[in-house]
């Protein structure tokens, strides 16, 4: 996956760190206050069956987010689960 990815784009298992977050102001500050900042490490660990909420992985807790607010969130340095790499390894090209 490409850097500039947004969070709600991640499948379950991969994480990447956070460069903007770029939600309606009220929305932003409260993820801050959370601790989605610059630089910080997220993982996706579950999706909720219809898509919303998504629970992260970050700074040692658990967090979840409806996918709206997880779109305004910008990483880099995105890896993909260690599973979904093996797979594509092994796919016939």
């Amino acid at each position: 996956m490409e850097d500039g990815a947004t969070l709600d784009e991640l499948p379950v298992g991969a994480e990447g760190t956070v460069v903007a977050v770029r939600c309606e102001r009220a929305i932003a500050r409260r993820l801050m206050e959370m601790g989605v900042l610059p630089g910080t490490r997220v993982a996706v660990v579950r999706v909720a069956p219809l898509g919303d909420p998504i629970q992260l992985r970050l700074r040692s807790y658990s967090l979840s987010i409806r996918r709206r607010e997880a779109a305004g969130i910008v990483l880099s340095d995105v890896r993909e689960p260690v599973a979904a790499a093996a797979v594509a390894e092994q796919a016939p090209s």
